[in-house]
């Protein structure tokens, strides 16, 4: 067991230190500059579609899909997770705070990556036993010119996302849960697990249905409760933001030029750190969120395309943003542990929390992961069905949700490094399949998105000649 732990993470320190940080990056830097800066070009449009239409109850999710407000807020239940809580804080603790400067960049090119996704699950869904379903393997298998190569990296790529995220990726989730819970209220991991997945287990046979109410109900929610108490310490720290700005710009081009900062820190591992952090918990051009992007009822693949955009935004640009700055502002980066360790992961951002709001910071940690990290099951969940309808067909779904349910137990009683390592090595494995797809069909997403915006400009010319 622990000759192949040793092999995982080898993989996975090839994987996610070098080769993916240059192949996300740089294709999220080709498809800013192909699609002209979509992410900017087009934010305003994406935020007035998401919130102008805010609603917690949309009409119910049908074989024909769900609303594009539902898929979006099931896509954002699968990227704000623990990386959220975790995510920030590791990356700041190992890169210091000039790694999220990198966070910040990795995820404005993968603004225009998730757009070029979601346009394409939207381009190829199509119907399988009366319900619409799409993905990856959709665009994968039926866009790639090649019949034999594309078949074959779309069944790679299905095995790959059911293993990292319906199964390993979902009992990490129910461990966090099991764990904060065990930590803030002395709860046996074992009761929290089962509870954990009674509670999924309802949503779960709900199918596509309730999945969509309750992500639309969940993710506002939880992202606004996070967003008050975190906001609350900011403005008791009010002083320290300016400074704390300041460390996270300079912190990226000169570590050793921050005071306070990680002794030792270089650029090399703020831009490591902050990109992998980043794109690990944005999850643009993993191939995760264009599931729930492709069964959105819209009139254009470009519509959801746009709205896609905001998820991103939000995930880092927002919640991670909010976790940086309370560790930041708090002083919490110098805290250690009983052996004088520096505290890292989630122990630094439970810290930085008890600093801000007091004993109840360890309460306010315990239920935010509750929520961030059952939002998460709850999409990555979706995500694999999908792929187990693409592999099996709706045959495949009852086993699949049994197995699903059962990890999520396991998970909540054993914190096993191989399967922590199993599912980030899975999830970088999904990544390529994806992209090899996304480049290849890189000019059918430019002629959506032209067609998209003559669309939109007849439209409002029209409108406004009557």
């Amino acid at each position: 067991m622990d000759s192949l732990l040793s092999i995982v993470e080898s993989i996975n320190s090839i994987l996610w230190s070098s080769v993916l940080l240059f192949l996300l990056c740089g294709t999220g830097i080709y498809f800013t500059f192909k699609t002209k800066f979509i992410q900017v070009r087009k934010f305003g449009e994406s935020f007035k579609s998401v919130f102008g239409g805010l609603t917690l109850k949309g009409k119910k999710a049908d074989g024909d899909g769900m609303s594009s407000f539902q898929s979006l807020t099931t896509a954002i239940a699968a990227q704000v997770g623990t990386g959220n809580l975790a995510g920030a804080a590791t990356a700041i603790a190992l890169g210091g705070p000039g790694a999220i400067f990198w966070m910040w960049v990795s995820a404005f090119f993968g603004m225009a990556t998730v757009y070029s996704e979601a346009v394409l699950s939207q381009k190829f869904k199509i119907k399988v036993d009366g319900e619409v379903t799409g993905g990856p393997a959709y665009y994968i298998s039926k866009g790639l010119k090649n019949k034999s190569l594309g078949k074959f990296l779309a069944g790679f790529f299905s095995i790959s996302c059911v293993l990292a995220l319906g199964f390993m990726g979902n009992m990490v989730q129910a461990n966090s849960i099991a764990d904060a819970f065990n930590t803030a209220f002395g709860m046996n991991p074992l009761i929290v697990g089962i509870i954990v997945a009674v509670l999924a287990g309802f949503i779960f046979i709900g199918g596509m249905g309730r999945i969509a109410s309750v992500t639309e109900k969940l993710v506002p929610i939880m992202a606004g409760f996070y967003i008050v108490f975190s906001l609350g310490i900011l403005v008791m720290n009010i002083g320290e933001i300016i400074p704390a700005l300041t460390a996270i710009i300079v912190g990226a081009f000169n570590p050793s030029a921050v005071a306070g900062g990680v002794v030792g820190a270089t650029v090399k591992q703020a831009v490591r750190y902050g990109v992998a952090r980043g794109l690990f918990s944005n999850e643009a051009g993993m191939g995760s969120t264009p599931h729930a992007h492709a069964v959105a009822k819209v009139k254009h693949p470009g519509e959801q395309g746009v709205v896609a955009i905001i998820s991103v935004f939000i995930d880092t640009f927002v919640i991670l943003n909010l976790t940086a700055l309370v560790i930041i502002t708090t002083g919490a980066l110098s805290a250690t542990d009983g052996s004088g360790k520096a505290l890292q992961g989630i122990q630094l951002t439970q810290e930085a929390f008890a600093r801000g709001l007091g004993s109840f910071g360890h309460t306010f940690i315990a239920i935010c992961l509750l929520f961030f990290a059952f939002s998460t099951i709850i999409g990555w969940y979706f995500f694999g069905e999908l792929n187990i309808k693409y592999m099996f067909g709706k045959k495949g779904l009852t086993p699949y949700r049994m197995l699903v349910l059962l990890f999520i137990v396991i998970g909540s009683t054993l914190k096993v490094n191989l399967v922590w390592e199993l599912a980030d090595m899975f999830n970088g494995f999904m990544v390529f399949p994806n992209l090899v797809a996304l480049l290849a069909l890189s000019p059918m997403v430019i002629s959506i998105m032209n067609e998209y915006e003559s669309f939109k400009t007849s439209k409002k010319d029209k409108d406004l000649s009557v």
